[in-house]
């Protein structure tokens, strides 16, 4: 990813559909990619396309992959083949007095590039890390550290955004005015993602929820 704040906008993503809906920019990339957890990672092997979903952190200008060392999607992404990762929010239905303008709200990225292996011990331990606090910020410090045997097991991989781009769809409905004196609701339902109660292991005992987890959970109740 270049080092100014808009990325590049080259031929292969540059939104082509309803254009006004696009960003470029970093700051609204990294934002979209930071609220979610799960990417769809998309490349192709012997001119056979695969779309994998997968767990992801973002680190900086790059994505943070990991998986099994038995993984062959997994050894052939880190051979640096070209990988497209989308990820998509999906905030509310929008309900239309017609079929056609029926729509959802939604906040999508999709990025373009090329995974290397973090082989580095310490590095790929780090990234583990990274990973969980990705998932509840804190929870790498209440939680043990991947020892030798599980990094060994772990191939973790480091996809560099080369080219990305966002797209948004937020407000209201959009309809035609011969269709606003239909007797028919529309207006928008939003979709809220929240975490619920706790539910601690049986081995857990009378241990009380760790930090990261009440934090998490109250920020759920004030959403």
């Amino acid at each position: 990813m270049q080092a100014e704040t808009a990325m590049r906008t080259p031929a292969r993503h540059r939104v082509q559909r309803t254009r006004q809906r696009a960003s470029y920019e970093r700051e609204a990339i990294h934002a979209i990619l930071d609220a979610g957890m799960l990417a769809h990672v998309g490349f192709c092997i012997d001119a056979q396309p695969f779309v994998i979903p997968m767990l992801y952190a973002r680190d900086g200008d790059a994505v943070l992959l990991h998986g099994s060392i038995a993984s062959r999607l997994m050894h052939r992404l880190g051979e640096g083949i070209p990988a497209c990762l989308s990820v998509t929010h999906v905030d509310g239905l929008v309900l239309a007095r017609s079929h056609f303008h029926h729509s959802v709200n939604y906040r999508s990225v999709v990025a373009f590039g090329r995974a290397t292996l973090v082989e580095d011990p310490v590095h790929k331990a780090a990234a583990l890390a990274h990973f969980v606090d990705a998932l509840i910020p804190g929870r790498a410090a209440e939680s043990r550290p991947a020892d030798r045997n599980e990094l060994a097991a772990t191939r973790v991989l480091r996809l560099e955004i080369e080219d990305a781009s966002a797209k948004v769809r937020d407000g209201g409905v959009k309809e035609d005015a011969a269709d606003l004196a239909l007797p028919y609701w529309a207006g928008v339902v939003p979709i809220r993602t929240q975490h619920a109660a706790a539910q601690p292991d049986a081995s857990a005992g009378d241990m009380g929820l760790p930090a990261s987890v009440l934090a998490l959970l109250a920020q759920g109740a004030r959403a």
